[in-house]
């Protein structure tokens, strides 16, 4: 095997920066490689590992040497030409340099601030602080694709447990891979935040494709408000998303049969919502506005039909005999009638939201979880024909149903056949979440949200929040979410929240945030072992959220005849049935 020829110093180090953690060097850069964002490294001997208190070697041996990665902050020109040789436009600057004898290779030279991030230890599988600055003199070395690939990310493109979404910026296209850590991602749970337009859909869409890979056959629910995600359907028509002929012939006769990826998408009016399911919360959430007296006999309606009932179904018609023999029994005592009115009111609002909405509550049937949830389906939950009040109660009631349903999976109180059992963890993708936890406004799913992603780590249900307000979306609720990928924001009060929630994301990637293109994100976060500045990939599948070509339509939908006719029929008319004109000669 020949040997890898010696990497080659593209600088030295000049001193310390502005903080402990910062090192500048110089650099001419003739190559024009060393960007803002990108990675360079320098050598610790082997004194300096152990000084800076590194993992032992093997059976006590020394450690070797190490690499300290870090990251180019900014590039400040050492020296500039004088004004004077930029007064004229027509004569390059160099030419006026080389007539007055003017050394022109030192504008050529560059002081590039770094952030120290440190070297990557295996054994703790995360990055060490040498707390040690590069001496004065140091070599600075270029950190090559290959080892970039190997430390930047904790999962290899094609590995159980990964999920590629794109490359390093600040690299050629493909040459160093973000793969995301897909354990990481359902345990701490994800938030996907960026301005309309910068492709959070899309990179949604990608990591969707990724969690549907035969490598990892997620169990996947997206709550879809615009209709965006059906596309994903193309998934079970492509060779990516299945396992090759090779793999399944190689596992034992009983277990040959074929994965490949399914996607089932639930349109406005196959979403139901059993009516049993609802809590006390729910009912007053749907039902506003209700006086103190309605919310006490709703309230005591709703304990006597459930202790009617057993814990079993019941209808809108059973909560309004209730609400009346509530009623009744409090004339009854008091001998007081007044109450009469506030039981018509509540009687038709419940009418009203609940048995004649029946497309969406329903007294028996609702989506079964064994039914929405399974390894290797992606379920697509369109919600795009429904109010946005019934929209939280489905997300309420979904959420509090799978978080109950793993929770008791996991302590072992139901077992197969049950419809509450669900064995296996879940993840669930959320689009327009500041609808579901709005910062300072009121929505029922707001607590249940707070509860499942503070506690569904401990029974594998993980959630993924795409919001592109994050200043309208609980800094709490964003706050949970320790993966982030975060992309073009213009709005500063939106910047200022993304900052303020989330961690380990440092000021000057954030700075970032308006420079950023369609289709590139900041990740940081569980997932990854250090923020990245990521290129995403291409889509496998169509993408569902495209902008519409108005231009394109108009000129696709117009005919001449037909625009001749409608501009007869509209022209103002003279008395005398000729068209006339608002504008004289």
């Amino acid at each position: 095997m020949p040997e890898q020829p010696m990497p080659q110093p593209v600088g030295i180090t000049k001193g310390p920066g502005e903080t402990i953690h910062e090192y500048t060097f110089i650099s001419r850069d003739e190559q024009r490689l060393l960007k803002n964002g990108e990675y360079v490294y320098y050598a610790l001997d082997a004194a300096e590992v152990s000084a800076a208190g590194s993992t032992p070697g093997v059976n006590g041996a020394r450690p070797r040497e190490r690499r300290v990665l870090g990251r180019i902050l900014r590039r400040v020109p050492v020296q500039l030409y004088p004004d004077t040789f930029l007064a004229e436009p027509r004569v390059a600057p160099e030419q006026v340099a080389a007539l007055l004898g003017f050394d022109g290779r030192a504008s050529d030279l560059f002081e590039l601030h770094v952030a120290i991030m440190g070297y990557h230890d295996t054994a703790l599988g995360t990055f060490v602080n040498p707390w040690i600055p590069p001496r004065s003199g140091t070599a600075i070395y270029l950190a090559d694709d290959a080892w970039l690939a190997t430390i930047l990310a904790r999962k290899q493109p094609g590995s159980i447990g990964g999920a590629l979404v794109g490359s390093l910026l600040t690299r050629p296209e493909g040459a160093v891979p973000v793969v995301l850590d897909v354990k990481e991602l359902v345990s701490t749970h994800l938030a996907i935040i960026a301005s309309t337009g910068a492709g959070k859909s899309y990179l949604a869409s990608v990591l969707l494709e990724e969690l549907m890979r035969p490598y990892n056959r997620a169990a996947v629910l997206i709550v879809d408000p615009h209709g965006e995600y059906g596309t994903l359907q193309e998934m079970a028509n492509r060779d990516e998303f299945a396992e090759a002929e090779g793999e399944v012939a190689a596992r034992p006769v009983r277990r040959r049969e074929r994965y490949r990826a399914t996607t089932r998408v639930y349109l406005h009016d196959q979403v139901k919502v059993r009516l049993s399911t609802l809590t006390l919360g729910d009912l007053r959430y749907l039902l506003p506005g209700l006086t103190e007296k309605q919310n006490h006999f709703l309230s005591r309606a709703f304990e006597a039909v459930r202790k009617a009932k057993k814990g079993g179904p019941w209808a809108a018609a059973d909560l309004k005999k209730a609400v009346q023999e509530v009623a009744r029994d409090k004339n009854e005592e008091s001998g007081d009638d007044s109450g009469n009115s506030t039981v018509a009111a509540l009687s038709w609002k419940i009418d009203e939201r609940l048995e004649r909405n029946n497309f969406v509550f329903d007294p028996f049937q609702h989506l079964e979880l064994g039914e929405i949830l399974q390894p290797g389906q992606c379920t697509v939950l369109q919600l795009d024909e429904i109010d946005e009040r019934d929209q939280q109660i489905i997300v309420a009631t979904l959420l509090r149903r799978i978080y109950n349903a793993r929770m008791e999976t996991e302590r072992g109180k139901v077992h197969a056949g049950d419809e509450r059992y669900l064995p296996y963890p879940v993840f669930l993708l959320l689009e327009e979440a500041h609808h579901f936890a709005p910062h300072g406004g009121e929505a029922v799913t707001a607590g249940v949200l707070k509860q499942v992603l503070s506690e569904g780590r401990k029974f594998g249900v993980g959630v993924g929040l795409i919001s592109q307000r994050p200043g309208k979306l609980d800094p709490d609720v964003l706050s949970q979410c320790l993966t982030q990928c975060i992309m073009r924001i213009v709005n500063e009060v939106d910047q200022k929240s993304v900052a303020t929630a989330v961690e380990g994301v440092g000021r000057d990637l954030l700075d970032n945030l308006p420079a950023l293109s369609k289709g590139q994100a900041i990740i940081a976060g569980a997932g990854v072992n250090t923020p990245v500045i990521c290129r995403v990939r291409s889509r496998l599948t169509p993408h569902g959220g495209e902008s519409k070509d108005a231009p394109a339509e108009w000129l696709a939908h117009f005919t001449g005849d037909a625009a001749a006719t409608r501009a007869r029929e509209t022209a103002p008319l003279h008395r005398d049935n000729k068209p006339f004109s608002l504008f004289k000669s």
